[in-house]
């Protein structure tokens, strides 16, 4: 849960490196809590009209999800560009991310182990 906390606390830090984990610890708990909510808006408002808690809930981790799919696109030397290709920015989160600094900044397993 830390990892999800850290991602919001960074919501709009669009420079800098997220590694792995942290992008991938922020997506595991994004979508279990707007599975959460879609499921909790059903058994509230009945069929239908369900996912409105879901929908406001993604509507405002919009931009931190963003923030930190360009601090993944860092990670591996690319472009915050590269998110808004589909596979390529898949591919791109789930490759290892740039061993020591990069041009976007310093490596966070390095920086992370001395935290």
């Amino acid at each position: 849960m830390n990892w999800y906390v850290e991602v919001l606390k960074k919501y709009v830090v669009f420079d800098g490196r997220a590694r792995r984990k942290e992008y991938w610890m922020f997506v595991l708990f994004n979508t279990l809590i707007a599975v959460g909510l879609m499921i909790l808006g059903v058994v509230i408002s009945g069929p239908g009209r369900g996912q409105m808690l879901s929908n406001v809930y993604q509507l405002a981790v919009l931009l931190p999800s963003v923030a930190v799919g360009i601090r993944r696109m860092h990670d591996t030397d690319h472009s915050g560009w590269w998110i808004l290709v589909p596979i390529v920015n898949l591919i791109f989160a789930c490759t290892e991310g740039t061993r020591g600094p990069n041009r976007f900044g310093g490596d966070p397993k390095l920086t992370e182990q001395f935290a």
